[in-house]
């Protein structure tokens, strides 16, 4: 199968109707590569519509005509993309580059599983990209050996796109060059984003965001495919989310191209040992991934056979006019794969059969533009502390009519008093609404902090107002104790005016023999009176670890916030004296009523001479 490696379509040089049909599409889809970037450093800012790889070279080699496993019936049970372990070479994913899509689609289907996002797409893209990361050649964490730069973005065939980052991501000064596995512009990586703060992610936990490394980078482009509400089990919305990525209409044909081939089944292969993209025969058009330069693509810029007469259009089946061999053409040439004429971006079945080739975006209707959230279920949620709300979060869209809106991206928000979350930590989660007009949001964990709070339901873009859903959090119960003992008999004693021993006071609490964890215990000096114990004014007493200045010293003669460890152990803070000796009480008291009193003896200081 011929290969070529072309450079991308740049911004604002296409007049025919593709390219009005994509720029319509990413208009009216909210694409994020619309928002705004953040001013670089530079003299110049980074254009507004710049996409997330800058519009930088990529792979246009194809899937092949024979599917990775045969078609399956209805009946059969294999997921896609699962249990395959033989099949064209092509086929093979590097084992890491692989573990880092499916981490990738695994963490944002629990932030954000209203956006569908298969990991599929993700290889697609990286196989345009990077072709895999070069076929793998990563370490064991996921970091490319060497780094993966894309030309420089001079303007001359590409968007210009003077130097953001200093050199820091690809090491120029001058202008910008993509930079990856999934080719993210250092603007892009760093500036971009709803909040300017970058698409830039940490997706191998090792608290850094690197565009090299293969967790990070497909952790941050599933992020930006699924921004805006986007469901990518909608057409409309995956097209615009790919668009996003690179303004080609090509480009996206070819993605699509191996997202569907992907989706027929794929296997692990070892690192290193992924197919690399070839090269068109005679052309020279090769990325030098040691420096980033693209050199030679003679035949594959505007002017030198890339014009729309010869770039394969919608609804074709074969290119207009095929160059030759090694000839100056822009369409796939070379080689004829058995099954019959194969369209550039068209995925074929076994046998052949050229299955419909992807329509190109048009421009979408306009939705009906809900009025109103209504929230559904119970009004107020509850759960105890350290456990899940049994209930989900959930509103449904009305339209004026009061009838329900489908494809409406609803933002659950928690409040910052809350220590609440949805999977993964995250305090926001994006749902997009059903047929029934329903929205859902992920299982709401409750953190250790009892109290109320209020989730915030609001739809994205939207003008309907919000919604605000009670919830409480009930304080978890005290578990049972029925002993508290003292682990050591060594008499409490100490002088006026000093402090008792170090950790003098550690007490066990069982119950009904066992260990008794978390059991909260309350600390007081009391008085002696044998039928109504106070606490004490005088005698031993605590320091209030929280206090400061002046209060740091003041005497505290009852302590909370006391807990037994997970042996059922507490040793007390330090106890302090005053003046007065005496022989004095300590009651230690659990939530259920289980008392302990120890005696404190506390001698007068030696007279001196």
């Amino acid at each position: 199968m011929a290969a070529t490696f072309r450079r991308r379509l740049r911004r604002g040089a296409a007049s025919t109707a593709v390219a009005a049909l994509v720029l319509a599409a990413l208009t009216a889809s909210q694409s994020p590569a619309g928002a705004r970037n953040t001013a670089a450093k530079g003299p110049e800012p980074t254009p507004a519509d710049t996409p997330i790889d800058g519009g930088a070279a990529y792979y246009t080699d194809l899937p092949p005509l024979n599917s990775p496993v045969p078609p399956r019936g209805s009946n059969d049970p294999r997921p896609d993309g699962d249990g395959i372990v033989t099949g064209p070479a092509q086929a093979g994913i590097p084992a890491t580059v692989l573990a880092a899509y499916k981490k990738a689609e695994s963490e944002i289907r629990a932030a954000d599983p209203g956006c569908r996002l298969p990991w599929q797409l993700l290889a697609g893209i990286g196989k345009v990209e990077s072709g895999q990361a070069r076929g793998g050649a990563v370490d064991a964490e996921g970091t490319t050996l060497q780094p993966i730069l894309g030309p420089q973005l001079n303007g001359r065939g590409f968007a210009r796109i003077t130097d953001t980052d200093g050199g820091r991501y690809d090491g120029d000064r001058t202008h910008d060059r993509a930079v990856g596995p999934m080719q993210f512009i250092p603007s892009t990586w760093s500036q971009g984003g709803p909040a300017g703060t970058g698409w830039g992610a940490d997706g191998n936990g090792d608290g850094k965001k690197d565009p090299n490394n293969v967790f990070d980078a497909a952790l941050a482009a599933g992020t930006y495919l699924c921004a805006g509400g986007r469901n990518l089990s909608v057409q409309q919305d995956l097209d615009s989310a790919v668009l996003g990525y690179n303004h080609s209409e090509e480009y996206l044909r070819t993605v699509l191209s191996w997202f569907a081939f992907y989706r027929t089944g794929s296997y692990e292969v070892p690192d290193g040992k992924g197919v690399l993209p070839t090269h068109r025969p005679g052309a020279n058009g090769t990325r030098d991934h040691a420096n980033g330069s693209t050199q030679g693509r003679t035949g594959h810029g505007r002017g030198t056979g890339d014009t729309a007469g010869n770039r394969p259009q919608p609804g074709r089946t074969k290119p207009n006019g095929p160059a030759k061999p090694g000839g100056s053409g822009g369409g796939h040439t070379g080689s004829h794969t058995p099954g019959g004429d194969h369209t550039p971006g068209t995925p074929q079945t076994p046998g052949g059969k050229p299955t419909p080739t992807p329509k190109p975006p048009t421009k979408p209707t306009t939705p009906t533009s809900p009025t109103a959230l209504q929230q559904v279920g119970d009004q107020d949620l509850t759960t105890t502390a350290g456990t899940d709300f049994t209930t989900k979060p959930q509103v449904r869209a009305v339209d004026a009519a009061g009838k329900p809106v489908a494809g409406v991206p609803v933002r659950f928000t928690l409040p910052g008093t809350t220590d609440a979350r949805f999977p993964g930590g995250a305090t926001t989660a994006i749902v997009t609404t059903g047929k029934d007009g329903l929205a859902t949001a992920p299982t709401l964990h409750a953190g250790d902090k009892p109290g109320d709070f209020t989730l915030r339901a609001t739809a994205v873009g939207r003008t309907a107002p919000a919604v605000d859903i009670k919830a409480t959090v009930k304080a978890k119960p005290a578990p049972k104790v029925d002993l508290l003992t003292r682990t050591s008999d060594k008499e409490l004693t100490a002088t006026a005016g000093h402090a008792f021993a170090e950790d003098a006071v550690e007490i066990k609490a069982t119950y009904q023999g066992k260990i008794a964890a978390g059991v909260p215990i309350t600390a007081t000096m009391i008085t002696d009176d044998p039928d109504h114990p106070v606490q004490n004014d005088k005698g031993p007493y605590f320091k209030d670890p929280q206090a400061t200045g002046d209060n740091k010293d003041k005497p505290l003669r009852t302590l909370t916030g006391l807990t037994t460890d997970a042996d059922g152990l507490l040793k007390l803070p330090k106890i302090y004296t005053d003046t007065h000796p005496g022989t004095f009480l300590l009651r230690l008291t659990t939530p259920n009523g289980t008392t302990l009193t120890l005696k404190l003896k506390i001698a007068a200081p030696a007279k001196t001479a």
